[in-house]
Parts: C-alpha cells; sequence; structure tokens
C-alpha cells in the first residue's frame, strides 16, 4: 500500500468511528438552569480535577477546552444522576440542549482552586470525609472535558465506590482526527499526573486506586515508570489497584515500561479485547504494530507480572467495544465489585470463586452470556456465565 493511500485509510477510518468520545460540542454547563423534583435524582457526586487543559474563554459551557496548559489547573464539578440512569449507560442530549437532570447526566457547578495547596486541602478533607480512599481516572483519545467528567461520575455511581473520584483530565482535541495531536498532548501530561499521584499520596488516603483507559493508559505507564525511577513506584504504600483498559500502548512499548516498572505488589490489571474497533485506528497510525488492548499473547504480557482479562466475548455498549469495563452492566458491577474490596485484601487466590459466584449471579440478572478468560503469572481462570 503506499503512503498516501495509507494517510487516506486512516482518515476514512477516523471519521467512521467516533474514538472514546461522546458529543460534538464538548459543552458541559447548561445555558440555565433546569429545576426537577428531587425524587428525580438518583445521586449528586462530587468530582475533583486535576488537569493540564487550558481554560475555556472561547465557549466558556465547556469548562475547560483542548488546549495545552503549562501548568496544572484544578477544580471540582457536581454532577447529578437521573433516577432513569440505566447501569453501564451514560444518558446526556444531543448537540448543544440543556440536560435535563431528570432525564441526563446533569453538571450543576464548578468550583475553581487557585492552586495545588488549596486543591490539596479540599480533597483531602473530603478523602477523610468518605473512608480514605480515592480513585484517579485517566481518560482516553478524543475526549472533551466533559466526556471524562462523565464517565467517571458513571463509574463511581455504577461501582458504588467508597472514596473520592478524581479525574485527571489531559489536554484532548475531541476529535477523531485529533491523534497524534493527543499523543502529544499525553506525553506533555506525564508528569502533572506524577506530581497529582504524589499531592494525594499525602493526604490521608490509604489507598489511592488508578483506572486509566486507551491512551490514558499511556499517561499513567509512563508516570508509574517516572515514579519507579525515583524508587517510590508505590506511593510510600498507598497505590492500590491499577487498571489499564483497553490500552493504546504499543506492545513492545509497553513491556519496556513494565520491565523499569518492576513485577507489581499490588492487583495490576490489563482489560483488553479482540474485537476492540477503536484500537484499529492506532493499529493502522502505528505501522501495524499491535498494541496491548487487542494483544492475542495474554500469557505473554502476564509474564511481566500482570493480570490479563480478555473481555472478547463480553457485550460492549456500542459498536466500537471500546470501553466495556464500563458500559457493560456485567462487567461494571464485576469492577465495582473488585473495588469494593480494598486492594491490599485482595488476593488472587480467592478471587476466582468469588468472581465465578458474582458471575453466575450477575448473569441471571442481566440475561447475557459472557465469558472471561484471566492470564495471570500463575494460571488461566475462566469465568462464564449464562442467562
Amino acid at each position: 500500500m503506499t503512503v498516501p493511500s495509507k494517510i487516506f485509510l486512516v482518515v476514512a477510518f477516523a471519521l467512521a468511528v467516533t474514538g472514546c468520545a461522546g458529543q460534538n460540542t464538548h459543552d458541559l454547563l447548561n445555558k440555565t438552569t433546569i429545576t426537577v423534583p428531587a425524587a428525580d435524582i438518583a445521586a449528586t457526586h462530587q468530582i475533583f480535577v486535576a488537569t493540564t487543559r487550558q481554560k475555556a474563554m472561547k465557549a466558556p459551557r465547556q469548562v475547560f477546552d483542548g488546549d495545552r496548559s503549562p501548568t496544572t489547573s484544578f477544580a471540582s464539578v457536581e454532577v447529578t444522576v437521573p433516577k432513569i440512569h440505566q447501569l453501564g449507560a451514560i444518558e446526556r442530549v444531543k448537540g448543544s440542549a440543556n440536560s435535563n437532570p431528570a432525564k441526563d447526566f446533569t453538571a450543576t457547578g464548578v468550583t475553581f482552586y487557585e492552586g495545588a495547596p488549596q486543591f490539596a486541602k479540599a480533597v483531602g478533607a473530603d478523602i477523610a470525609m468518605r473512608g480514605d480512599r480515592a480513585l484517579v481516572f485517566v481518560h482516553g483519545f478524543n475526549n472533551g472535558f466533559d466526556d471524562g467528567i462523565y464517565r467517571l461520575t458513571q463509574i463511581a455511581h455504577d461501582t458504588k465506590y467508597p472514596g473520592t473520584p478524581v479525574l485527571f483530565s489531559w489536554a484532548s482535541s475531541g476529535k477523531t482526527t485529533g491523534y497524534i495531536y493527543d499523543k502529544e498532548s499525553a506525553n506533555a501530561a506525564r508528569d502533572d499526573l506524577e506530581a497529582t499521584l504524589r499531592m494525594l499520596a499525602k493526604s490521608r488516603a490509604k489507598s489511592i486506586d488508578i483506572i486509566a483507559h486507551s491512551m490514558g493508559t499511556w499517561v499513567t505507564m509512563e508516570a508509574l515508570r517516572q515514579l519507579a525511577i525515583t524508587g517510590d513506584r508505590d506511593l510510600g504504600g498507598k497505590l492500590g489497584y491499577v487498571i489499564l483498559a483497553s490500552p493504546d500502548i504499543d506492545v513492545d512499548v509497553f513491556k519496556k515500561q513494565m520491565i523499569r516498572y518492576g513485577k507489581p505488589d499490588k492487583p495490576f490489571a490489563v482489560l483488553l479485547s479482540g474485537d476492540d474497533r477503536a484500537l484499529r485506528l492506532s493499529t493502522l497510525i502505528s505501522g501495524d504494530k499491535p498494541r496491548v488492548g487487542d494483544y492475542g499473547d495474554a500469557a505473554d504480557l502476564a509474564s511481566y507480572g500482570v493480570s490479563v482479562v480478555d473481555l472478547t466475548k463480553t457485550k460492549g455498549g456500542d459498536r466500537l467495544n471500546h470501553a466495556k469495563f464500563a458500559d457493560n452492566p456485567f462487567l461494571v458491577q464485576l469492577l465495582g465489585d473488585r473495588l469494593r474490596a480494598p486492594a491490599g485484601l485482595a488476593s488472587e487466590e480467592t478471587a476466582p470463586a468469588q468472581l465465578d459466584n458474582l458471575g453466575q449471579g450477575l448473569g441471571k440478572a442481566v440475561g447475557s452470556v459472557a465469558e472471561i478468560v484471566i492470564t495471570t503469572p500463575f494460571k488461566v481462570l475462566t469465568i462464564a456465565t449464562g442467562g
């Protein structure tokens, strides 16, 4: 295939898919306030934010846009979840219309912090109040600020996470054609994520869990690698679960990152799927080199000390199959069951029976058939559910 032909194919494929994101406008705030009865709201979540995005001056309803900032900004966003919410879904309006809190995820307010000390005080107080745990979510390619806010809200709500949700939002352009820009933005955000993790480690948090998705796994692995180089790879013993969902990382690069990081002491999971259509774009752009998120040799990855969870035989919430960990009702409950047990108490020896029991129950509940294959450095487990 000639170079021009390949470029045309990549662009055509990019336009045919929607990456990891949702809306075109990326508006987070409503034009006007919509009041609904309290009975229509399932819950209100406060999402703390550290971001390398610029404040959205031209489109203030976005709050933060896709331009890069040389420094980290801090905020928190209050988001309501409607009573009609379905597990695994993010109910949203189309375009720039107002969100209706009775029907949609709705951001009701934003608080800006003047700098890291003020943010550290606020997030530290919330961590102490909620049970000394924090969940850091790092979003993926083609995400607006709004996409990350709503995805973390959905994850925190659906998993019933017993701690403080913190979004690390790097400067993705929020466009399907912005892959290279996003990759460079991810590179630029490594130090900021490392600093954010160190900040959280200075709080009263006993466990700092990380979920990273797609290109966000690159930012995460680089930050963890940098922590390892400084001799503090587990944040003074506070690093909890690390979950890399649909990693958009070259397999060879990931192996080198893991060699530098070393074999993990706490649960460290890679979630992949052989039918991930969004990662096909990454593969095309990257010279047809396999990405970790759709790599076919789980045993090879597991040899670096990680647990590999193959979700190929489970259903995704959309045609891309790129966010199964969060949009599949069975999987999000499975994730929640694991996250609610502190990482320090998790055991790979007890996990198989727990997962199998949960799988059977959820399979009946959602009326679906799924099979999850978990490959650890020591064994291969198959968790089957039947409706």
